[in-house]
């Protein structure tokens, strides 16, 4: 097997499981791009079997500290292995990340379950090369459940989506796709916290829901009795909706994109619940509610990453200071902000300091009440931080202050 030899120094030897390019002491074999190469030390030892692409800054991503292939009963024992761990955690399995990338051990592979659908993306050139393996194990699984009775369950899903619309895909070197790989699209129903929402899983967002935001919609809408709420980049409602249910006062919802606020509407009415829409970019709006003198207990802040890239950083954390500044002036004297990034690159520290720095240009206090962290079926890695991407809090205005 072709592979690399890499430089004493290497993070991999440290227990990440990439190797970048400047890393890379040598390359012997000839290794193809969307190889499966071994990684050897200078001492010529094994530490692993990865995935190959010169054209990537990450020439090499470790899957097995093995001599392995990437082979059909491979790729069936790494989902089952998914979807074992998430049965034993607890995870709903019907509505959940199937598999996490690096952290269930299939580098660029993101599998998300939307009950007999199932949406795939293959972000790395070796995976997107096996995307046919990927579909076979997807629709012959059979998991042992642990912890569930012990009982086998065959997973054939009606249908798999090919959502490879990710901007990352560029990096490997591959164009952007969304296709249908098996089965039929149509939209269709997921219920979520008692609620039914509309799916469309090859137009949406991400990949059709915000599946790593299921367990804080119900979190938020605990503190949204009575009070007046705004959900600003409210996408399919999620977060309006439930505060509507929870028993706000008023709920509004602000979204830029036109399609995104029909289908908010449209699960306002499917669930007969009451919200103002407005289809407005947020820092627009927000400018205008502050000059309007407007007020709200509770403000939730979920956008879209604001940088995909290290160079974005600077642009990115001038966006949240500006959005949380804004946001905390249009707060009554006790109000909440429910806060949340998404953007990796942004670290929760980072994120706290322009959270403190927004209060402070704002001339507010708060409390912080509470954190919220990434879902069980979004599993973390500590040796691999790309792994942590999703960070949020939850703040209480501090009266007199």
């Amino acid at each position: 097997m072709a592979g690399l030899v890499v430089k004493p120094r290497a993070r991999i030897l440290h227990g990440h499981d990439w190797v970048f390019s400047g890393e890379v002491l040598k390359v012997f074999g000839s290794p193809e791009d969307g190889d499966v190469v071994s990684l050897k030390d200078g001492k010529d030892r094994l530490i692993g079997s990865a995935i190959y692409n010169s054209k990537s800054q990450i020439v090499a991503r470790r899957f097995s500290r093995r001599r392995q292939d990437l082979d059909l009963d491979f790729f069936q024992r790494r989902i089952a292995q998914a979807v074992e761990y998430r049965a034993r955690r607890g995870v709903n399995p019907r509505l959940c990340r199937l598999v996490w990338s690096e952290s269930d051990g299939l580098p660029g592979v993101i599998v998300d379950r939307y009950g007999d659908h199932v949406v795939l993306q293959t972000l790395t050139l070796a995976m997107e090369m096996r995307k046919a393996l990927l579909v076979e194990a997807l629709g012959s699984l059979n998991v042992q459940l642990a912890g569930v009775g012990n009982t086998s369950a065959t997973f054939a899903p009606l249908s798999i989506i090919e959502r490879n619309d990710a901007p990352v895909r560029r990096a490997e070197g591959m164009e952007m796709t969304t296709g249908v790989l098996l089965g039929e699209a149509k939209p269709l129903l997921i219920h979520v916290n008692g609620m039914e929402f509309g799916v469309d899983l090859l137009q949406a967002q991400k990949t059709g829901f915000y599946l790593d935001q299921l367990q804080h919609y119900a979190a938020v809408a605990e503190y949204a009795e009575g009070r007046r709420v705004l959900d600003c980049f409210t996408n399919q409602g999620a977060f309006a909706l439930a505060s509507a249910r929870g028993g706000a006062a008023d709920v509004t919802g602000v979204e830029a994109s036109a399609d995104s606020l029909a289908v908010a509407r449209a699960n306002a009415e499917r669930n007969e619940l009451r919200a103002n829409w407005i289809e407005q970019d947020v820092f627009q709006f927000l400018r205008s509610a502050e000059k309007a003198e407007a007020e709200y207990d509770l403000i939730i802040l979920d956008p879209p990453s604001f940088t995909k890239t290290k160079g974005g950083l600077h642009d990115a954390m001038r966006g949240y200071r500006e959005l949380h500044v804004r946001a905390f002036k249009l707060l009554s004297k006790d109000g909440l902000l429910a806060t949340f990034s998404c953007s990796h690159h942004v670290t929760e520290q980072a994120f706290a300091r322009t959270i403190a720095d927004a209060l402070v240009d704002a001339r507010r206090s708060a409390r912080r009440l509470r954190r919220f962290e990434q879902a069980l079926d979004h599993p973390v890695l500590p040796t691999l931080p790309e792994t942590e991407y999703f960070k949020g809090v939850l703040l209480e205005m501090m009266p007199g202050r």
